[in-house]
């Protein structure tokens, strides 16, 4: 009986663990004024639905964007202008990718992915704060909306559908 309700009590806390699983970034730090490898990990689709839509809006201050392609995925980026210019090796940038879109593929919900993207994260960025990352997942005809940002001394893992983040470390 004792070993019924451990087990019991195991796939419980498995299972709120999945059901909380949520997009995120592999690497949670990175500092301003450098280039940063962002790694959205997909865990899940959206349920129970696989995901054929990852779509990334870009938060202003990260710039100079470049996708990584995935194998049977369309990728496609918009363009936008920035809210002021950015100074990038010796360059003025005023525009450049304000939104990544990966669709067209097909992740099983009982598969784990990656998409992918390289950036500039600008030098006037706020060291030590929070720089959250919108991520929209389609699944057919459900989807999941990883845009919640927390308020001014809110737990991030109190929101139900949080973006991931980075938090912005000073630069070296």
């Amino acid at each position: 009986m004792k070993n019924h309700l451990f087990a019991t009590g195991a796939l419980l806390a498995l299972g709120t663990n999945a059901a909380s699983a949520h997009i995120t970034l592999e690497t949670r730090g990175a500092p301003v004024g450098s280039t940063y490898k962002a790694v959205l990990r997909v865990p899940h689709g959206c349920e129970g639905k696989a995901t054929t839509a990852v779509r990334v809006q870009i938060p202003e201050g990260v710039i100079a964007v470049k996708p990584m392609p995935k194998p049977g995925w369309t990728l496609q980026t918009k363009k936008g202008k920035y809210e002021k210019p950015y100074q990038l090796y010796g360059e003025t940038l005023t525009t450049g990718v304000k939104e990544v879109d990966w669709s067209g593929g097909n992740l099983p919900d009982e598969f784990y992915d990656e998409f992918v993207f390289r950036a500039w994260l600008a030098a006037d960025l706020p060291a030590g704060q929070m720089l959250y990352v919108p991520v929209v997942q389609e699944c057919g005809d459900a989807t999941d909306r990883w845009i919640e940002i927390p308020a001014v001394g809110q737990d991030e893992d109190a929101l139900e559908n949080p973006a991931p983040g980075i938090k912005l470390l000073p630069k070296k």
